[in-house]
Parts: structure tokens; C-alpha cells; sequence
């Protein structure tokens, strides 16, 4: 994996299925670096996949701004309580016993995958919620293509998600988006496509400051770091534009889909390298 060529390529493959799917891309990366690079130490190796994130997700919402897919109001408040939950991520990856938490959180990511295999992407009313309940938000967007999306959310559960996503994503190293997307879908009933754009909106900020976290710590003074790092984002910007082309042409139960597949082999990996 030390090629350059290879890295971009990997890269490229990285960006145009995280930016598909609203995943950021580390799910692909973390079990990569672990089989190819295994003399690298859990804070190196999600310190590199968190910065492959962070150039997805500002390329990859490059894309859905202009496609006018990101809902700026959600994007913002839910970016912004991922910050201090990020930060402390960061931190916890040099004290925290992985095995127990490994998995914990490998049994969540497959129970959730099936979840939404069997019933995610399918769209659910959102006429009345509006009016039934307090502190919900309404939103009506129209995309680029002419398409209206009209939904409704529970701004309470979305900062909350937003804090744990946050909290999570620099421990496991994946960027969060796997994790908030199907959140977003399901639980504060965004549209799929809405989700995936705003989440990759998300990530860019929460990834950022990860990135600037890590920076300021030292991991990335390594002159191997820097290398991994310099490749994957070469190929993982174009590859972040073509995802975002894809996801126009490609049904929103079928990027669920993908994103369940994605989450069973993200959780298999953790489960099998913490036995």
C-alpha cells in the first residue's frame, strides 16, 4: 500500500463510494490500513483515515452544495455539537481498553445494518408531525433538478445524535457518516439524499477539526504519515465528485442498501480484530 499510484486509485475508490453512500469513506480505509500496515498504532491509523475523511467530505459537499441537496440549518447545529464530542474522541483513543468497546460496537453496526436491509429506504409520511409535536423542525428544499423534498425533524434527538456521532468517529476512526446517515434516515426521517448530502455537510466540519486535533498533538510528523495521507486525498477528491454524480442516478433504497452491506463489513472487521 506504501505504491503512490495505488494509493490514489484506493483513494479515488474511497471518495466515489463515502461521498455514494454519505460515509465519509473510513470504513473502507481503517480495515486496509490495519491488514497492510500493521506496525502503525490505533491513533496514527485513524489520525490518517480521519484526514482521508475530511478532504472526502469537503469535495464530496463541493458537489452537493452546487446540487443544492444540503439543509444548511441541520448541517450547521448538528456539525457544531459533533465538535466538543470529536475533540474528546480524540483524547480517548490514548486511554480507552479497546477490546470490550470493539465489541459493543461491532454487535450495534451489524444489528443496525439488518435493520435497515429489511426495512431502511422505504420513505415514511411526514405531513403531520409538524403539527403534533413541539420542537420539531420543518424543511422544504428544491434541488438543482427540480426536485421538492419536504420533511420534518426532531432537532432534540438530532443534537444528541449529533454529540455521540461526534464522540464516536475519532475513536473508530470511520468519519461518522456511516453511523448518522441511516440515523438521520430512520430516526429523524430525513429523504435519503437529503441525508447523505447534509451528513457529508457534517462531516467536513466535525472531520476538520479531528484533523486540527491530531495536528497539534503531533501525529502527523511522520514522514510515512504524511506519504499514506498525500496519496489518498490526491485520488479521493475526483473520486468524492463522481460519487456525488452517482448518487443523482442511483434510487435512494438502494444507497441504504449499500450503506447496511458497508456496516456489516465494518462491524465484522472490528469483531474479528478484537478477538
Amino acid at each position: 500500500m506504501d505504491n503512490f499510484w495505488l494509493l490514489i486509485a484506493i483513494g479515488f475508490t474511497i471518495g466515489t463510494v463515502g461521498t455514494l453512500i454519505g460515509a465519509g469513506g473510513g470504513f473502507i480505509l481503517v480495515p486496509l490500513l490495519l491488514i497492510f500496515h500493521p506496525e502503525l498504532d490505533p491513533e496514527t491509523i485513524t489520525a490518517i483515515s480521519m484526514a482521508v475523511v475530511a478532504a472526502n467530505s469537503i469535495s464530496g459537499t463541493s458537489a452537493y452544495m452546487y446540487n443544492k441537496r444540503v439543509d444548511y440549518k441541520a448541517g450547521l447545529i448538528f456539525a457544531v455539537c459533533t465538535i466538543p464530542g470529536s475533540i474528546l474522541g480524540v483524547w480517548t483513543t490514548k486511554i480507552i481498553p479497546r477490546g470490550t468497546f470493539d465489541i459493543a460496537f461491532s454487535i450495534i453496526l451489524v444489528s443496525l445494518a439488518i435493520f435497515l436491509f429489511i426495512k431502511g429506504g422505504k420513505g415514511k409520511p411526514q405531513s403531520k408531525v409538524v403539527l403534533e409535536h413541539k420542537g420539531w423542525v420543518h424543511q422544504k428544499l428544491t434541488d438543482r433538478s427540480g426536485e421538492t423534498h419536504e420533511y420534518s425533524y426532531d432537532l432534540r434527538k438530532g443534537t444528541f445524535l449529533s454529540v455521540v456521532v461526534g464522540y464516536l468517529s475519532p475513536i473508530m476512526g470511520i468519519g461518522g457518516g456511516i453511523i448518522h446517515v441511516p440515523a438521520m434516515v430512520e430516526w429523524l426521517r430525513f429523504p435519503v439524499h437529503i441525508a447523505t448530502a447534509t451528513s457529508h455537510f457534517i462531516l467536513a466540519i466535525m472531520a476538520s477539526a479531528t484533523v486540527a486535533t491530531h495536528f497539534f498533538e503531533g501525529t502527523y510528523g511522520d514522514a510515512q504519515v504524511q506519504h499514506l495521507v498525500l496519496g489518498l486525498v490526491i485520488g479521493i477528491i475526483p473520486g468524492a465528485q463522481v460519487g456525488a454524480i452517482l448518487s443523482h442516478k442511483i434510487h435512494g433504497k438502494s444507497i441504504i442498501r449499500a450503506l447496511a452491506i458497508c456496516l456489516v463489513l465494518v462491524g465484522v472487521r472490528i469483531l474479528v480484530g478484537s478477538l
